[in-house]
């Protein structure tokens, strides 16, 4: 079963972990449904806010490999609501 969730990032704005951040999104992009990222150029963090449609297991794979990363703080929360899929 497919579930609908919310994953959250937070990172000290630096290019190498952005660009680390790319990179895992676009290798799991076939379960993002869309992001939203915002820069606060005045404490040099970014939030990016990340909906997934996947697998249990998908979902939690990313959320892992991002909270891996140096500077990165990642929370996400999975529904309940549950589609076939």
């Amino acid at each position: 079963m497919l579930r609908i969730g919310v994953i959250g990032i937070v990172l000290k704005q630096d290019k190498s972990t952005a660009l680390a951040i790319q990179n895992l999104l676009s290798n799991f992009s076939s379960i993002i449904i869309g992001r939203m990222g915002v820069p606060d150029r005045e404490t040099g963090i970014s939030t990016i806010s990340v909906i997934v449609k996947g697998t249990n297991e998908q979902i939690s794979a990313l959320s892992g490999k991002l909270g891996k990363l140096d500077e990165v703080y990642v929370k996400s929360a999975i529904t309940s609501f549950e589609i076939e899929g």
